[in-house]
């Protein structure tokens, strides 16, 4: 055996060894020792939408309010248009009042210098237990009370004039929420919300996605008795939600399965979900327009590796053990870069529009859109600043 050939064997024996030990916790899962994959039911590509935008319109839209708000996910606007508020990265809900962007109302009771303005949305990351952060934004129409879904406190309420949120429920059937994601409400108050893990804070949303972690839930909380009750058992990951425009059902999203499901609240299926659509990506929030469509924020198109390792678990660990960072697996997932999705959905889960910037040079993100006299206001996360595009048929 050549010298040549007897290091080349060296090395890939090192490398095994290192792989295998991963002495310097270089893996993704690193932090989680006992984690666990879970198959990640995906529909085959031939059952995927291939329509694409070929012009790439949201190249088009236009950027506002640059470096002003940082990962703002969810955008609203109060029963009289004022607006728009958002949630941000450092755990505010900020509202713009036509010259400058103003504090409007906290999650946590408990921010202290360290929630002070930083670099970039994930500068805060480490910090957002204590700081608060706000994600889904939704105004009860009736009360001009603004409903905060907040990852790390659960569901909360704010009155008209701003201020410390009131904490509305924590925990259910014994189970503090570990990561309170999106809301809405209904005719009667009742606030139909996400939480997308019962093992994984959001400072870890990777993590959940990377495992298929099944133990999200879709639950109900009503404000005459302050009972909170569990509909949906078991999801990967349900994110966004969002009512019909008649409240006899809502829609909401399940980003690992890369799917949207209806849960019927009224009519002979009370109580039942089924599938709305198969989306190719992983979905975010969605938002119903006025005339009862459905706007569908899709963080990026699903990539083969994707679904190969959705549908083996045991591959899919083996993987995560080893010394791949969390950034360079998000990386993998993603194919190498972001590049904005959006999707609009009549009432009965027909598809009626596609939106992309492709190449993410104007909007490299969604994280929800929300639809005002024309305009898509397009928010993310991953952004510092909101997209504002005029949609035209």
């Amino acid at each position: 055996m050549s010298p040549a050939t007897i290091a080349f064997v060296g090395v890939i024996v090192v490398a095994a060894i290192y792989c295998g030990m991963n002495p310097f916790n270089h893996g993704a899962m690193a932090g989680f020792p006992g984690f666990e994959t879970y198959k990640v039911e995906l529909a085959p590509a031939t059952a995927v939408p291939s329509v694409v935008d070929s012009e790439n319109r949201l190249t088009a839209a236009e950027v506002r309010f640059m470096d002003q708000v940082q990962g703002p996910e969810s955008i609203a606007f109060d029963p009289s248009g004022g607006g728009p508020y958002t949630g941000v990265a450092d755990g505010r809900v900020v509202v713009w009042d036509g010259e400058k962007w103003k504090d409007f109302a906290f999650t946590s009771p408990n921010r202290s210098a360290i929630c002070d303005p930083k670099p970039s949305a994930l500068s805060y990351v480490e910090n957002e237990h204590i700081c608060g952060r706000p994600l889904g934004l939704r105004f009860d129409k009736k009360t001009g009370d603004l409903y905060i879904a907040d990852a790390y406190f659960g569901l909360l309420k704010v009155g008209p004039q701003g201020g410390l949120a009131t904490s509305l429920t924590t925990e259910t059937e014994g189970d503090p929420f570990k990561f309170t994601n999106d809301l809405d409400i209904d005719e009667e108050g009742n606030i139909y919300f996400t939480v997308s893990s019962n093992t994984y804070y959001r400072r870890n949303f990777l993590q959940s996605i990377f495992t298929g972690d099944p133990t999200g839930r879709l639950l109900k909380y009503n404000p005459v008795t302050k009972e909170t009750t569990v509909l949906l058992h078991g999801l990967q990951f349900p994110n966004g939600v969002s009512l019909s425009k008649d409240g006899s059902f809502l829609v909401f999203c399940e980003s690992s399965r890369n799917k949207l499901t209806r849960y019927w609240l009224k009519g002979e299926k009370a109580g039942t979900p089924e599938l709305f659509a198969i989306v190719p990506g992983a979905p975010d929030n969605l938002r119903t327009n006025e005339n009862g469509e459905f706007w569908v924020a899709i963080h990026c198109r699903r990539r083969v590796f994707t679904y190969f390792f959705a549908m083996y678990p045991k591959i899919r660990k083996f993987f995560l053990k080893l010394p791949i960072p969390t950034k360079l697996q998000y990386l993998i997932h993603t194919g190498g870069k972001l590049h904005a999705l959006i999707m609009k959905y009549g009432p009965d889960g027909n598809l009626l529009k596609v939106l992309e910037d492709r190449q993410g040079k104007v909007v490299r993100a969604v994280s929800e859109v929300e639809e005002k006299d024309g305009k898509l206001w397009i928010g993310s996360v991953l952004m510092s600043y909101i997209a504002v595009y005029a949609d035209g048929d």
